[in-house]
């Protein structure tokens, strides 16, 4: 729905290469025959960097490296980074990257070999637009993303000088030439260090994300995800597209129903998560006063009960089920007792009063001091 995410822990570490040693840095991943492909920069055990992939049936992983050694890149070179992967309509497939220098190079249908010599792309005022600073010649600096809509290739890009600002240009083919179109998100309050781009279209809309350092604590290096719905102008170019602190609107609501995993999140404070001994992830470091906010939640005619499964290997503590806000109307308290162990699951359950309509979720943690409770997952009953 473009609100509630649901964590699903880190897919892949460098640690799955065996030939890398760190570093990991910007990567995107594209499915094709029923397979998920993850290019992802890292550095090389004997320096520089290098550009892998690793594969899996499934993009939550566990992704594989099918190859022992890179992809791309393996020359000592600490400019093999960012790659962005495309399949074009015909079924070619191609992977660009570089800082500061733009490749590409087409992929074999595996999606794991190369077809051709790599190519190295001009770059040129006219392709790439005239940087402010004279530290390089155009404004292209790092993290490339191509994709392509309706007859017109597109190529976003991280552009300079630092801190980094979203520019981009268009081609007739995936290859070029390309022209440069300008402006996308100039560079902001909330600028971090980088700022890396990312379209997609999903159920009818279309998406920008991006990155800053608008989140607490957030930095240079340490960046927060974002992303804006947006709409094309009628000539095919990108509107300029500001930060914001609301993201994108909502896609329909959620249904409190359904099991929902603890980690389905719209905003959350203090609490972190794990992997669960059950399968996938848990809500852990959950202490006095933390709460999970999950937006749009359409109870319908209302709902009668609640249930959750927890663990707790302290004395516990309790759920506080608010509407509306972290003290807003309490439809409910879930008791957590202490279960032997943050691992030792348990049900409970719990009676839910004025829960009908559509509501923000909060579920607010209270208890004494430390570690209360783990949180899995959820569920609500209807009234009958």
């Amino acid at each position: 729905d473009m609100v509630n995410w649901t964590d699903h822990g880190s897919p892949l570490s460098y640690k799955d290469f065996s030939w890398a040693s760190g570093d990991a840095w910007a990567g995107q991943c594209i499915y094709r025959n029923g397979k998920f492909y993850f290019y992802v920069p890292m550095k090389l055990k004997v320096g520089g960097k290098a550009i892998g992939v690793a594969v899996a049936t499934d993009p939550t992983g566990p992704f594989k490296d099918p190859l022992g050694h890179p992809l791309v890149g393996n020359d000592g070179s600490w400019g093999d980074i960012n790659p962005t992967v495309f399949i074009d309509d015909d079924g070619q497939a191609y992977l660009y990257w570089g800082n500061p220098y733009l490749r590409y190079v087409k992929l074999n249908e595996d999606m794991i070999s190369c077809s051709g010599d790599v190519v190295e792309v001009p770059l040129t005022a006219e392709s790439f637009g005239v940087r402010s600073k004279d530290d390089r010649a155009t404004q292209y600096e790092e993290g490339p993303w191509l994709y392509k809509r309706n007859d017109l290739y597109y190529m976003l890009f991280a552009a300079g000088p630092i801190p980094e600002h979203i520019a981009y240009s268009t081609a007739p083919s995936a290859t070029g030439p390309w022209t440069f179109r300008g402006v996308i998100m100039p560079t902001q309050a909330t600028s971090a260090f980088t700022n890396h781009p990312g379209v997609c279209e999903y159920k009818g809309n279309w998406y920008f994300f991006y990155h800053n350092a608008a989140l607490p604590g957030g930095g240079g290096f340490h960046r927060s995800v974002c992303v804006e719905q947006f709409e094309y102008n009628e000539d095919g170019t990108i509107p300029t597209i500001k930060m914001t602190k609301e993201g994108a609107p909502q896609i329909g609501h959620l249904n409190p129903y359904d099991t929902v995993q603890a980690e389905t999140i719209c905003w959350a404070s203090g609490v972190k998560t794990e992997r669960s001994s059950e399968g996938g992830m848990n809500v852990c470091n959950i202490e006095n006063g933390d709460y999970i906010k999950v937006k749009g939640v359409d109870f319908s005619k209302g709902a009668s009960s609640f249930e959750a499964r927890v663990a707790s290997g302290s004395e516990g503590g309790t759920i506080e089920i608010r509407l509306g806000g972290p003290k807003g109307t309490l439809a409910g308290t879930c008791a957590v007792p202490g279960t032997g162990g943050w691992q030792t699951w348990k049900t409970v359950t719990c009676t839910v009063n004025g829960a009908a309509g559509i509501h923000d979720l909060f579920f607010v943690f209270t208890g004494d001091s430390g570690l209360l409770i783990n949180f899995n997952w959820w569920k609500f009953h209807p009234v009958k």
